[in-house]
């Protein structure tokens, strides 16, 4: 019995106890309490059986009130609002301006932004998951466009407007597999192995350089992966767009924009190595790292396949001058030519101050082989931590040629502040 429940029990007792002794108390002649007593024997004998019985009854009724206030307690505890759902989010600050050599006529001004974002996360079974993210901003301008690769990875465009921006479902079937089906959902979260472990400020260099092979558009998905237990990994899974600008074209159709995504992956804790072959029909467009028209001669609504390698190393240890390694490579076969891609990723941790974090991120955005350029993007941050809940980042960003035209250069820089919580 927890001490607390002890202390109930017994100040009940003594609450029961109490008038007798009280009685005991006022005893002022003996002689006539004997008297009394012995002539009221058998009325006035206090009976232990009633005495006891009333005393458990009192006591578990006590127990049965706090088994209750606990078992409330832990509801709050666990979830807050639920005992089958957990809620964690994030805010956050921007402030930056962007460079353009050319004359491309895009604001220069420094601009401040914002993000808000709650992730929940529901258990039914204990396996299961259903995800729903809730996400708003007042993105806009450099922060949301792909044409130089200036779009922030904390970036989120919707007018302050609170939306649904995630929600699926996820479940297991034996030990080794995983099913995904959800009305918003990416074809990334559905990969049995994780391409990058480099973090990214600018959405280009998210997963090891997110273009043809790896770019995703939310929209109604699902998806299988199968892991094992020695690291091997196998997943497919579909993305497709019911409703596009020529109208409502259905799920899986001869019109849909679909994306059929097949990846083989083997994972180990220091390193992974991974390749896709990705699927796009019906103009499915989502590249965030690309450089101009990168089609060649193909239309627009073609089908066509992207291919995609990746790898990461990280070190044993920490706090070291050896930074974890993430590269990719990524080539796209079209009707009549090819494109290609090319990215690398390093991390420094825990270098200056426990949990701080150095980044640097370069290559070649998706251009197509009759290009006369041959576009380059980089970045470079450092985020470190006041305390445990809130991440500071200054950043750099940029790059040349980076828009596919001969000039179209461009340089930016951010500070971002993250409260998590």
């Amino acid at each position: 019995m927890k001490l607390f429940q002890q202390m109930l029990v017994a100040g009940a007792s003594l609450s029961l106890l109490a008038p007798v002794a009280s009685q005991a108390s006022d005893v002022l002649n003996l002689e006539e309490m004997n008297s009394y007593t012995r002539s009221q024997v058998n009325s006035s004998i206090i009976d232990s059986k009633t005495f006891i019985n009333e005393v458990s009854e009192d006591i578990a009724n006590l127990k049965g009130r706090v088994d209750g206030l606990e078992a409330k307690q832990n509801v709050l505890e666990a979830g807050g609002f639920s005992d089958t759902t957990t809620m964690d989010g994030k805010a956050i600050f921007t402030i930056g301006a962007v460079e353009y050599d050319d004359d491309s006529g895009n604001s220069e001004a420094v601009q401040a932004y914002y993000s808000y974002t709650m992730n929940l996360n529901s258990s039914f079974t204990g396996d299961d998951n259903l995800y729903v993210r809730i996400k708003s901003g007042n993105g806009g301008d450099f922060t949301t466009s792909k044409d130089y690769g200036t779009y922030l990875s904390s970036a989120k465009g919707n007018s302050d407007v609170l939306k649904i921006d995630k929600i699926w479902y996820q479940f297991p079937l034996g030990e080794s597999n995983t099913f995904w089906v959800g009305p918003k959902i990416e074809n990334y979260y559905m990969h049995g192995t994780s391409p990058s472990i480099y973090k990214p400020v600018t959405k280009q260099f998210t997963l090891g350089g997110n273009g043809n092979a790896y770019g995703a558009s939310t929209d109604t998905g699902f998806g299988w992966a199968y892991k094992a237990d020695n690291g091997f990994a196998l997943s497919s899974n579909i993305g497709t767009k019911s409703t596009t600008t020529n109208g409502i074209t259905g799920l899986l159709t001869d019109e849909s924009k679909t994306s059929w995504a097949t990846q083989i992956g083997y994972t180990q804790p220091r390193y992974s190595v991974s390749a896709i072959a990705n699927v796009k029909s019906n103009g499915w467009g989502d590249s965030y790292y690309k450089a101009g028209d990168i089609n060649g001669d193909a239309e627009d609504g073609d089908e066509y396949t992207a291919i995609g390698l990746r790898g990461w190393w990280r070190p044993d240890t920490a706090g070291t001058a050896t930074p974890s390694i993430s590269v990719g490579y990524d080539t796209t076969d079209y009707d009549s030519s090819t494109a290609d891609a090319w990215f690398v990723g390093l991390n420094w941790q825990d270098i200056f101050n426990a949990d701080d974090k150095i980044g640097a991120a370069f290559g070649q955005p998706t251009s197509n082989e009759d290009s006369d350029v041959t576009p380059f993007a980089y970045e470079l941050y450092y985020a470190f931590k006041p305390n445990d809940s809130i991440t500071v980042t200054p950043a750099i960003f940029g790059g040349s040629d980076r828009n596919g035209v001969s000039g179209g250069d461009v340089f930016g820089t951010v500070l971002e502040t993250t409260f998590k919580f």
